[in-house]
């Protein structure tokens, strides 16, 4: 299911926010496994995120 598109600046800060609660060590398995979870989809947002931003320095190089 396609999750709405998010910026990369927000997915960044979330994030951010799930390894240090992951880090943090207060979340019981469940909770941990969900943010591990909410993590990977972060993550991969931010790297379609890049890789959109890379292939459109590239686009812009070859034109140049």
């Amino acid at each position: 299911m396609a999750e709405k598109k998010i910026s990369y600046e927000a997915a960044r800060d979330e994030l951010a926010e799930v390894v240090t609660q992951l880090e943090g060590g207060q979340a019981s398995l469940e909770e941990s496994l969900a943010l591990w979870e909410r993590g990977e989809a972060l993550a991969k947002i931010c790297q379609e995120w890049l890789d959109g931003a890379k292939a459109k320095l590239d686009a812009v190089k070859k034109d140049a």
